[in-house]
């Protein structure tokens, strides 16, 4: 039974994994037709909304004095932080480029457990972090401007600290999933999300006179399908395993959205970028392997 939830939760993960690399498309097409921050704000309120009517399913709320710095943590880390990052890089790189940078996340979550879990990291891990950022750098000086990557460099940078964000999202998302169910979780990243977003689009972007269809349907769908399916099913997996194991799954990100990016965006990464991005995921595949089981982790604090 044990090893079906396990196998239920890892399903889980992937099928969020394909949802959010088709989110990067998602939002191109979103930008195109809408300012960036209305974007975002209209996936909270969406996502809102459908948590709001399925409230009754809400499941485990143990509070304890103290959580609320935890969870204003993983709120600010993602979705307020995070996005203002990705929709910034989104506006300067491709959708292809973005999410290679995905492939980092692991690795970042990895040297977050070493700080805060007190893990143990072993010479591979540091090894693999560094060939996948040096592959990363290289990705992004590969890069060359154009439509939809007129600043690659700057765009990839920007990508980098969204996953820094991640990193703190994951680690956080961990502790607290212990005490909150799955949906109170990313419920709460949905009603925050709103309340910061619309705010920051009202001060800082036009409000929206018109709307395409496509524009409007991206916006449902990252609302709806990633918003609320996406979160809801990572933190579902999160909840169920280890987060090191957890986070390794972002691995398919990149894959997903270059599949999606070359079918609905027709975008290509350079021979240069392709060697690149083997040599992001070298680094990974160098940072995942394990002679002997790892320390057990400590504790968030």
């Amino acid at each position: 039974m044990a090893r079906q939830g396990h196998v239920f939760a890892m399903a889980c993960l992937v099928l969020a994994m394909a949802l959010w690399g088709s989110s990067f498309i998602a939002l191109k097409f979103a930008f195109a037709e809408l300012p960036p921050m209305w974007v975002i704000f209209g996936r909270m309120a969406l996502g809102s909304l459908v948590f709001l009517l399925a409230w009754r399913w809400r499941g485990r709320l143990d509070y304890r004095p103290g959580d609320w710095r935890y969870l204003l943590a993983l709120t600010a880390c993602e979705p307020c932080l995070y996005f203002i990052f990705e929709a910034l890089a989104l506006q300067h790189t491709s959708a292809a480029q973005a999410g290679m940078i995905t492939a980092l996340l692991p690795l970042l979550v990895a040297m977050g457990a070493f700080a805060f879990l007190r893990e143990r990291v072993a010479g591979t891990t540091w090894a693999g972090f560094l060939l996948a950022v040096l592959g990363a750098v290289w990705l992004s000086l590969a890069g060359e401007a154009d439509a939809s990557a007129p600043a690659p460099l700057l765009g990839n940078f920007y990508e980098f600290v969204a996953m820094l964000c991640a990193t703190g999202y994951t680690l956080l998302l961990k502790f607290l999933s212990e005490r909150y169910s799955p949906f109170i979780l990313t419920a709460m990243q949905a009603f925050i999300g709103s309340l910061f977003f619309l705010p920051l689009a009202l001060f800082t972007e036009p409000l929206p006179t018109t709307f395409g269809a496509l524009g409007v349907g991206s916006v449902v769908y990252l609302g709806l399908v990633v918003t609320v399916g996406a979160y809801g099913l990572y933190n579902f997996g999160v909840s169920r395993l280890p987060a090191s194991q957890a986070s390794g799954f972002t691995n398919l990100i990149p894959v997903f959205t270059l599949i999606f990016a070359a079918l609905l965006l027709d975008e290509r990464l350079s021979p240069p970028q392709y060697a690149a991005a083997a040599l992001v995921f070298f680094g990974v595949a160098l940072s995942q392997w394990r002679t002997r089981a790892p320390a057990p982790a400590g504790i968030l604090d």
